[in-house]
């Protein structure tokens, strides 16, 4: 599988505005966790998963997500195509990285949020996270 984007949209009326992803199905999602990176280190890297899919949304602010397809577990190669998709807070779109892969997140505005739904439960984490070195691929060279 490839990482994705499933679009939603916005509906506004003189009530208010509604957000939706009509097209994701919760169906495999075990947990879901909201990141708020600080400001002095706006970039959570690298969270590698072996076998949990993220699948991100932007609750407030705006969002670098990059990503990598990890070709060996122990000693990925430093050469991997980093691929990014933006997402904010009026997008309303859920950005899918499905397992294999490794991530970092890279808020690019205080206080922006953001919600993982994970499909791996959390008794199961230990078998699947894979940490890398938060430089390990250089992301804004």
């Amino acid at each position: 599988m490839e990482p994705k984007v499933i679009q939603g949209g916005n509906f506004s009326d003189h009530r208010g505005t509604i957000s939706y992803v009509n097209d994701f199905s919760f169906k495999d999602i075990e947990r879901f966790y909201i990141i708020s990176n600080s400001d002095a280190n706006p970039i959570r890297a690298w969270q590698g998963h072996k076998l949990d899919a993220k699948n991100f949304y932007c609750l407030s602010g705006s969002f670098k997500i990059h990503f990598v397809k990890i070709d060996n577990w122990e000693k990925p190669s430093k050469d991997l195509v980093i691929e990014t998709i933006f997402t904010s807070a009026s997008d309303s779109k859920i950005i899918h990285i499905p397992a294999g892969y490794a991530n970092a997140i890279e808020s690019l505005e205080s206080n922006s949020k953001l919600i993982s739904f994970s499909t791996l439960p959390l008794s199961k984490v230990s078998e699947d996270d894979v940490r890398y070195d938060s430089n390990y691929w250089k992301i804004n060279d």
